[in-house]
């Protein structure tokens, strides 16, 4: 694998080396980044792409290769679909599936007055104005049919005010053909404005080409329904959610089969991330989180309502099994993770579960430092439960000396905990710099159960916030850990939870950094754009004054009641195009610290949404990151 590396060594800056052998902010924005396309028609190539970020032009750049499944020589490649089937294109090729943004609805204020030719107003008569970052501007995504010969365009969805793909992170995953390629199948949620912001009911349509009609596949599922796909042998599967109005609810693989439907994974006590077919049509493999890891799974598929589905686990380990690229007989391609190696392609043997790494993107730069250890911890709760708790080290750690110590709030709040990599939480970096870090699976988490997954529903400030007191305190009963020096940080779910903290940490804790956090939820109820999120998870509005649970979950867990008892610095970090934790929650805490004198800092990203993504701000961010607890710590 040298050549590879030599192939990704020239297109980015020269790797940065510190001469301590340590990972660096600068050095963490130079790995590649392994993204993969897919397994070759004839089974014998993996392809993939490898990205690269110019942080001094702030740019990015993607370079293609396909390596030899058994293994050997990466090859630089100038379209991937020439070894790919390009899975858009009809099966006797003529017709190619895409999507465009196609305007409907009148919105901005030249729509209405087209005279106004220097006015930038938008008009709104409904919610979901706005979504993740961006504002509506009367254009939905729609799924669009191209004939090859003539370029003729064909919208599927014509006139209609649906987004398919689905809005904000849908892609071309959310439409497909169907074996024959007389039908395209496609994922859509059929509501607009205040029932879309309140909904998570889409539904996979069926458009038939001969009658060009449209039917509804998933009609009377009413939670999410996406990522449909074929069997070799023709048969739909599918991922599905129950219950509307819950986005994090358990994940099931239905297949439809001679005209009824099948939950694989019904009595199954998790939640499936994605999947693929197996070659044969006879079984599915997936991968799902589970004891703080993702592992991959396989469920057979018994074609009949009177054979229970078997689920197995096929792998175990201390790392992430990220995705399912494809499968050549016995060999199944994945991506694969951990807290201390970011994504690179791997081939599982799965007559005995055995990984090979393919690729070795990132090989020369991991051997180049010193990497800390990464523990598996089990916490007692206050509650008496077992809750997985990472522990990680610093680089040449010193079981004699002291260090400063970081409890790791996880978003989501229901995302998982797991063995994932991190471009700018990065553990690594933060033990590098002589931090032990302390990631608990805090109730809330997937890969423990359905119960613990589901706990922290209108509890946000109860249990969990128990479970992380429970996970800093057992840690930091060791010797080698400085309790005047320990700090809790998180971004989103883990901002409010820093926030929440804050109020309550009985003076654990000497610094706090919170990001695109949640400081007031009567405002955050009044600004964020999907409703459903925060009328599952609070309980209903702050206005049902009759409402128990809503009322708990805007007083008694709202971090702004709590004010009063901060008396820790923090640093507030704030995206000004986030519109899923807007703008107002981050400058009222960071209003709220200062005119209480202590001290505090605001890190302002003007043009970033709920993440960074920009390599320079990324940079900055880790920068003052440091910065603050060099100071604080």
């Amino acid at each position: 694998m040298k050549i590879l590396h030599s192939i990704v060594l020239l297109i980015g800056l020269p790797l940065l080396v510190s001469a301590q052998g340590l990972m660096t902010p600068e050095m963490l924005w130079q790995l590649g980044r392994v993204s993969p396309v897919g397994v070759s028609g004839d089974k014998t190539q993996v392809v993939y792409g490898v990205t690269q970020y110019d942080a001094q032009a702030n740019t990015k750049s993607t370079q293609y290769f396909s390596i030899p499944i058994q293994g050997g020589t990466a090859s630089k490649i100038e379209n991937p679909n020439n070894l790919v089937a390009d899975k858009n294109l009809s099966r006797d090729g003529k017709y190619k599936l895409s999507h465009k943004a196609v305007h409907i609805q009148n919105v901005t204020s030249q729509d209405y007055y087209p005279t106004l030719g220097q006015s930038d107003a938008y008009i709104y008569d409904d919610l979901m104005y706005r979504h993740w970052d961006s504002w509506a501007d009367g254009s939905y995504n729609h799924v669009i049919m191209t004939d090859l010969a003539t370029g003729e365009e064909l919208d599927l969805m014509k006139n209609k005010l649906f987004h398919s793909p689905t809005m904000p992170f849908g892609g071309d995953e959310d439409y497909i053909w169907n074996p024959r390629s007389h039908q395209v199948l496609y994922v859509t949620k059929t509501k607009v404005g205040t029932a879309y912001a309140t909904s998570t009911n889409t539904d996979i349509f069926v458009y038939d080409l001969n009658s060009q009609t449209t039917t509804n596949l998933t009609k009377g599922m009413m939670g999410y329904d996406n990522s449909p796909a074929f069997s070799p042998k023709g048969v739909l599967a599918w991922l599905s959610m129950k219950r509307d109005g819950y986005e994090s609810d358990k994940n099931d693989i239905i297949v439809e089969y001679r005209g009824a439907k099948y939950n694989l994974t019904e009595h199954w006590d998790g939640t499936v991330s994605s999947f693929l077919w197996g070659e044969k049509g006879k079984n599915i493999f997936f991968v799902a989180p589970v004891d703080g890891t993702k592992q991959l799974f396989v469920v057979d598929f018994p074609g009949s309502a009177r054979k229970m589905p078997t689920v197995r686990q096929l792998t175990k380990g201390q790392f992430d099994v990220v995705n399912i690229v494809g499968q050549s007989g016995s060999t199944l391609i994945v991506g694969r993770s951990d807290m201390n190696h970011a994504t690179e392609l791997y081939r599982v043997n799965l007559k005995n579960a055995k990984f090979t790494q393919l690729t070795h993107v990132n090989d020369e730069v991991y051997a180049s430092i010193q990497m800390g250890k990464v523990e598996k911890r089990m916490v007692t709760t206050t509650d008496n439960k077992q809750m997985v708790t990472w522990v990680i080290y610093p680089p040449n750690f010193d079981p004699t000396k002291k260090y400063p110590t970081l409890l790791y709030c996880q978003g989501g709040p229901q995302g998982a905990l797991s063995q994932f990599y991190s471009y700018r939480w990065n553990f690594q970096l933060m033990a590098a710099k002589g931090y032990i870090i302390v990631a608990p699976n805090r109730r809330g988490m997937p890969g423990h159960g359905v119960e613990w997954n589901e706990q922290i529903s209108t509890d946000y400030g109860g249990q969990n916030m128990q479970d992380y007191l429970a996970a800093i305190d057992d840690v930091a009963k060791e010797s080698y850990v400085d309790n005047n020096r320990l700090g809790a940080v998180g971004a989103s779910y883990g901002g409010y939870s820093v926030f929440y903290l804050a109020g309550m940490h009985e003076g654990r804790f000497k610094s706090f950094i919170a990001h695109d956090g949640i400081f007031n939820w009567r405002s955050m109820y009044g600004t964020t754009e999907e409703m459903f999120f925060v009328n599952w998870d609070l309980g209903g509005a702050y206005w049902e004054q009759d409402n128990a649970t809503a009322q708990r979950s805007f007083n008694e867990f709202n971090p702004i009641n709590h004010v009063a008892k901060w008396d820790t610095p923090i640093m507030i970090v704030q995206g000004g195009k986030d519109y899923r934790v807007p703008i107002g929650q981050g400058l009222e805490a960071f209003q709220a610290a200062q005119l209480r004198g202590i001290k505090s800092r605001l890190l302002y990203l003007p043009n970033e949404n709920h993440w960074v993504l920009s390599a320079q701000n990324a940079l900055v961010w880790q920068k003052e990151f440091f910065r603050w607890l060099s100071e604080t710590l």
